[in-house]
C-alpha cells in the first residue's frame, strides 16, 4: 500500500467508532447466531422460552463478574447497573424453571477477575451482552404474546427507562472513548466473536 493510501486507511479507521467497526468485525458470526436463535423458535412456547433463558442465564453467569471489576467501571461508569444475571434468574423462577447446571467455570471469575482479567477482551464481552440488550426490544414484544412482561418472565428484556437508544449510546459513547493500542483492539474484535460463538455454543446446547 503506497503512504497516500495507507494515510487514508489510517484516517477512515480513527474517523469511524470502536463500536461500528465492532459491528463490521462480528457481522458473520452475529447474523449465524441470530438465525439459529430464531431457528429454534424461542417463543413458540414457554417450553421454548425456557430454553432461551437458560441460554440467557449461562451467558450472563459467564460475565457476571465482569459488573464488579473496578477498571471496567471506571472505563464504563454505569456499567453496576447494566447487569441482568439477576433478572434472568428471576424471570426462571418466575417460570418455576430449574437454573441450569454449568459444567464449567464461568468465562470470567470473580475471585480472580480485577488481577486475570484482560480489559480488550472483557469490552469486546459486554459489548455482545449490550447489544443483545438494545435488540430484545422485539424479544420483549413478541415475548408479551406468552404472557410474560417486565413483572414477570422477562424482566431481563425489559427497555432500560431511559429508552434502550440511549442506554446504548452511553455504552457505545463510554467504548469509543477508551484509549487502546492496536494489538488490544484486536482483542475487543476476538473477545466480541468468542462471545458470540459461546452464545451459540449454549443454543445448541439447549436446542440440539
Amino acid at each position: 500500500m503506497d503512504t497516500a493510501l495507507q494515510n487514508h486507511a489510517e484516517t477512515a479507521h480513527s474517523e469511524t467508532s470502536r463500536a461500528k467497526r465492532l459491528k463490521a468485525a462480528t457481522t458473520e458470526t452475529h447474523d449465524r447466531l441470530d438465525k439459529r436463535i430464531m431457528a429454534g423458535q424461542p417463543f413458540a412456547s414457554v417450553a421454548n422460552y425456557g430454553r432461551f433463558l437458560a441460554v440467557q442465564h449461562q451467558f450472563h453467569r459467564d460475565i457476571d463478574a465482569l459488573y464488579d471489576n473496578a477498571a471496567l467501571s471506571a472505563l464504563l461508569p454505569d456499567l453496576a447497573d447494566r447487569r441482568r444475571f439477576g433478572q434472568i434468574g428471576q424471570d426462571m423462577k418466575d417460570l418455576a424453571l430449574d437454573l441450569p447446571q454449568p459444567d464449567e467455570d464461568p468465562r470470567f471469575v470473580a475471585d480472580a477477575v480485577d488481577d486475570a482479567v484482560d480489559l480488550a477482551t472483557a469490552l469486546g464481552w459486554l459489548y455482545v451482552a449490550e447489544g443483545s440488550n438494545l435488540g430484545a426490544a422485539f424479544l420483549f414484544k413478541i415475548a408479551k404474546a406468552l404472557g410474560l412482561d417486565e413483572n414477570h418472565g422477562a424482566r431481563h428484556l425489559a427497555g432500560h427507562p431511559d429508552g434502550r437508544a440511549q442506554h446504548w449510546r452511553s455504552f457505545t459513547g463510554a467504548l469509543d472513548g477508551v484509549t487502546l493500542d492496536a494489538a488490544e483492539e484486536a482483542r475487543v474484535v476476538d473477545g466480541a466473536n468468542a462471545a458470540f460463538r459461546r452464545v451459540h455454543a449454549l443454543v445448541e446446547q439447549q436446542y440440539g
